[in-house]
């Protein structure tokens, strides 16, 4: 009789044990931030992201034009006013949607020649609400580059998977200096508006 009620306990810290690594391992590597490169989103970092830290979050006066240490940019000096989330199909000012950034905004730039099929597999990525800039620029290193504040993921095929891994990671991530705070209500003009009409383009423009 010892013999068996021993060996019951065996089994029952056997199954004990490997309901810890079942459950507890489970859920060791979802959800919030941690050590492993996890962020915001709960989602694991895909693969090809770059970040950076350190990043200035100062405001610079509007017309001055930052030289930015990434390009696309990934955060630092901006302007006092931030670039509406949206989809834009003209370049749009770089230092309004880097304090978009700041807001936990992620901003998707892409070349201008892409196809329109291309083009629109990227805009869907925005929705009414959603912390998503959608514009062309430029010179890019890739057909497609997302950025948000500290981190840049290139993509050749903007129907990569990872940019949707991307988006759930970095969008309105608690990294950001700012998640939560507007994308909406200020500045919703483009880079070719702000050039011709300055200052007053901003006023004329804000949403």
């Amino acid at each position: 009789m010892v013999g068996g009620v021993a060996l019951a306990l065996v089994l029952l810290g056997g199954a004990a044990l490997g309901g810890f690594w079942l459950y507890g391992g489970a859920g060791a590597s979802g959800g919030a931030s941690g050590p492993d490169g996890s962020g915001g989103g709960g989602a694991a970092r895909p693969d090809g992201v770059e970040t950076f830290e350190g990043l200035s979050k100062n405001h610079v006066d509007t017309g001055e034009t930052v030289d930015y240490a990434q390009f696309p940019p990934v955060g630092g000096e901006h302007y006092n006013f931030w670039q509406n989330c949206g989809v834009y199909d003209e370049p749009v000012l770089t230092e309004a949607a880097v304090h978009s950034l700041e807001h936990g905004a992620v901003w998707i730039t892409h070349d201008p020649g892409l196809s329109d099929d291309a083009l629109a597999t990227l805009t869907a990525h925005h929705t009414p609400g959603s912390y998503v800039l959608v514009s062309p620029m430029e010179g890019l290193p890739s057909p497609v580059v997302a950025s948000a504040w500290g981190a840049q993921l290139t993509l050749d095929d903007p129907a990569d998977p990872r940019l949707t891994d991307f988006l759930l990671e970095y969008e309105q991530s608690p990294d950001a200096p700012e998640p939560g705070a507007p994308c909406s209500g200020a500045f919703d003009g483009t880079q070719a508006e702000f050039d011709a009409e300055g200052a007053g383009a901003v006023d004329a423009r804000m949403d």
